[in-house]
């Protein structure tokens, strides 16, 4: 594989600068909505896994209580 030229490095810069001069107000803003709306999902998905997996732990743990009394 090639290295990359200060010429392709400087192109991919200025593609990307291109691009982000474009955006609007309301372009930036959409996309981080988007972007705190996808952090919030993955996030509440996360805790619900773990909070299950500990709720699930203490009711086996109940059980093996309930079981072990005469």
């Amino acid at each position: 594989m090639n290295k990359p030229t200060i010429f392709g490095l400087a192109s991919y810069f200025a593609g990307l600068a291109s691009i982000g001069a474009s955006l609007t107000m309301a372009d930036v803003g959409a996309a981080v909505g988007i972007a705190t709306a996808v952090l919030t999902c993955v996030t509440n998905t996360v805790y619900t896994y773990r909070r299950d997996r500990r709720e699930q732990k203490e009711c086996d743990a109940r059980l093996a209580q309930l079981e072990r009394q005469p």
